[in-house]
């Protein structure tokens, strides 16, 4: 079965803590279209409580359950509905991706005094100013828990800097005494283990202790699937090949695992999987880079050469390609939209060729109402026909046409692509075996074309636009199915 995994949320959400809910009462609908994995959002209790992403991690061991940061449940809902969601999906066979943020730590319980050097924001090897007292808030009590799951309280021995000094009131990036960055993360500004609020101390045995005490417990209590592991940049390198084997000792045993390296150079994520030992996939950022590109070129670039240096083109492996996420969309720290009108190529690129792991962003599949931007044309169609009808038996129709992008999947159920970055485009082609077969443009049903008794056909798209043609028989299929894949709204969920 192809993977096909869709991303359940996006930066502005409303803070109504009902996303798990709709997760629940949508999971039956996701299965019908082809969905068969979810990455849901982090689910540990954020320092901006209710009105955190989840990425500002405070408490691991809370997802909704403890009054702290000023609410019982975390932005999504609480943990008996998290729980709840994740059951719901697996029950309709589809795996729950977890994301995890170990990198860092933010909101701190109590001030303490310490001893740290100030070091240069861009260049993290160079000491701006050397040892001296600060205040910092790295003091992790978490009273209100009051040591239920765990007893384990951090303090500013458990991490290597931060970035707020309570004494002077400036925001420095502070590196403890007789302490050092790790060298195995990204060399970005010299070194970049440090990214923002306390950052964990990966050589220290009671923090490593810890983190796998609370991994094992994390995923026996959820049953999760597999794991969206953020900020592996910042992250040592050798951590997590071990971490994800005795992960998948434990609990339902996950064995998926997907790291967040934001960098748009293949080189740097080829490097990492080294250095990891290959245990996970990676962001295909390149390949995101690549499709921005694309939307922005007004026509110039070179569109057959889209996956020329790209981690789904050189490891397939061990990507995830993904269009936009969370931090890409408008607003945020990574912004770097692929531009509307390039989306449904952009997906048809990533669902419809040679992705084995694409990832559908909740924000185009759902609209971005904070930004005013509508779900994507037809994203519902392309990820039916990838779980449905797409085979793995690719033909490349391109040709010296730069602006035209064409292929052709074969099998049973004939899947044909053309889109063009530019005017009106079309390909002429001859498949003997296919003579007499009429074909449906997804995009603009009206629109057919048949193969001749030569088994030869002309496959058009309109300027700036794409062409998905699937057999005549199929549309009506995939038009059925989905109909019934529509969320009823208003009636209660099962529990499960």
């Amino acid at each position: 079965m192809k993977k096909t995994m869709i991303q359940y949320f996006e930066w502005d959400l409303p803070a109504d803590r009902t996303l798990y809910k709709k997760l629940t009462n949508e999971a039956s609908s996701l299965a019908r279209t082809g969905f068969n994995m979810v990455w849901m959002p982090p689910a540990t209790k954020g320092a901006g409580g209710v009105f955190d992403v989840g990425y500002g991690a405070y408490d691991l061991y809370d997802l909704g359950e403890f009054n702290q940061k000023g609410s019982r449940s975390t932005k999504y809902g609480t943990k008996a509905q998290y729980l709840r969601a994740i059951g719901a999906l697996q029950h309709k066979q589809i795996d729950v991706i977890a994301d995890v943020v170990l990198n860092h730590k933010m909101g701190g319980d109590t001030l303490e005094d310490a001893i740290a050097s100030t070091v240069i924001r861009y260049d993290r090897n160079e000491v701006q100013e050397g040892t001296h007292p600060v205040k910092t808030w790295t003091g992790f009590t978490f009273a209100e828990r009051n040591n239920t799951y765990s007893s384990f309280q951090w303090t500013w021995r458990h991490f290597t800097g931060t970035d707020y000094n309570a004494a002077t009131g400036q925001n420095d990036i502070l590196l403890f005494e007789n302490k050092r960055w790790n060298d195995r993360v990204s060399h970005e500004n010299g070194n970049y283990d440090f990214i923002m609020g306390c950052d964990v101390d990966f050589t220290n045995p009671d923090v490593l202790s810890e983190l796998y005490t609370w991994g094992r417990w994390y995923t026996q209590l959820t049953g999760i699937n597999g794991f969206r592991l953020d900020a592996v940049k910042n992250i040592d390198s050798s951590f997590f090949k071990c971490w994800l084997e005795e992960m998948h000792r434990t609990g339902n045993h996950p064995d998926f695992a997907v790291g967040e390296f934001w960098t748009g150079d293949l080189w740097e994520l080829k490097q990492y999987l080294k250095d990891c030992d290959y245990c996970m996939r990676l962001m295909d950022v390149p390949l995101h880079y690549e499709l921005q590109r694309a939307s922005m070129s007004n026509g110039t670039y070179d569109i057959r050469h889209l996956f020329l240096n790209t981690l789904s083109r050189t490891d397939p492996h061990h990507a995830c390609a993904f269009v936009d996420n969370h931090d890409t969309q408008p607003g945020q720290s990574l912004e770097s939209w692929v531009l509307d009108w390039f989306k449904t190529a952009a997906y048809a690129s990533i669902l419809l060729y040679r992705c084995e792991c694409p990832c559908v962003f909740y924000g185009d599949y759902y609209g971005l109402p904070s930004s005013g931007r509508e779900p994507v044309h037809n994203l519902r169609e392309m990820v039916w026909i990838r779980s449905h009808l797409l085979s793995d038996n690719m033909l490349d129709l391109f040709d010296e046409d730069r602006q035209k992008a064409c292929w052709m999947a074969y099998g049973p159920h004939p899947v044909v692509v053309i889109y063009t970055i530019a005017d009106w485009k079309e390909k002429v082609f001859t498949e003997p075996n296919y003579a007499g077969y009429r074909m449906v443009d997804v995009m603009e049903p009206s629109h057919v074309e048949t193969f001749d008794a030569q088994g030869t056909i002309r496959v058009t798209c309109r300027p700036g636009c794409a062409s998905v043609y699937i057999l005549e028989k199929d549309y009506t299929r995939m038009k059925k199915e989905l109909e019934k894949a529509v969320p009823k709204r208003g009636r209660k969920t099962k529990r499960i």
